[in-house]
């Protein structure tokens, strides 16, 4: 199994976190990551900044999947490209082998982002059976957001695995999101000045999940 990293937003940390998943829980499951679409490649990589943050080995990475030029929204970044999105295709790639690791698998953009005419972002976690992990800001206007992506995952019948809230901690934020959305916040991360792998490790090891919520979703 594994879990997928979504958040409320673009550019809200997906990617360090999805790093310091893969630092937290390397010692106790074999681990892969996977970033099926990628928009804005030539700007972005985020599958590159996992692999380096994450120290990760060649197998920890898997990457395949859309890989997009234009920075937007992977229904329109496709359109522009002349292509279209296929779920379908993107599962053929995955299932073979869902069942060689625990899969750290990484949205792009939040739930309802639009991946083709018909589909979104929370139909391909749907169609993984992955339990999500919701990154969210720790700012002003959080905590609607966060309820707001908490309850599209559990109309449609998805676990939610927990919350990590990235900025400057905001106890009151937490406290609301842990309380009207009856979910746990897995760690605050804040906005590293300095980031190495290092750092993130120290950081992962000390302060992410810590009392083990995620391990459930990880093959021991």
């Amino acid at each position: 199994m594994g879990v997928f990293i979504t958040g409320t937003d673009t550019g809200i940390g997906k990617t360090v976190v999805s790093a310091a998943v893969i630092q937290r829980y390397r010692s106790e499951s074999k681990l892969c990551y996977w970033k099926p679409i990628q928009t804005g490649i030539e700007f972005d990589d985020d599958t590159a900044a996992v692999r380096a943050l994450g120290e990760c080995r060649d197998e920890e990475i898997f990457d395949e999947g859309v890989r997009l030029t234009r920075p937007l929204s992977p229904h329109l970044s496709a359109e522009l490209s002349n292509t279209e999105i296929d779920l379908e295709s993107l599962l053929s790639l995955f299932l073979p082998r869902a069942d060689s690791a625990s899969w750290i698998v990484e949205g792009a953009g939040g739930l309802l982002v639009p991946i083709n005419k018909n589909s979104l972002m929370i139909d391909l976690i749907k169609k993984l059976r992955s339990p999500a992990v919701i990154v969210a800001r720790s700012s002003l206007g959080t905590i609607n957001h966060t309820l707001l992506s908490i309850e599209a995952l559990r109309n449609r019948s998805i676990p939610t695995a927990g919350v990590v809230m990235v900025g400057e901690p905001n106890r009151e934020n937490r406290n609301a999101i842990e309380r009207y959305g009856e979910i746990a916040v897995l760690a605050e991360m804040p906005l590293f000045s300095s980031l190495t792998p290092s750092i993130l490790a120290t950081w992962a090891r000390d302060q992410l999940d810590r009392d083990g919520l995620l391990r459930e979703f990880f093959c021991v």
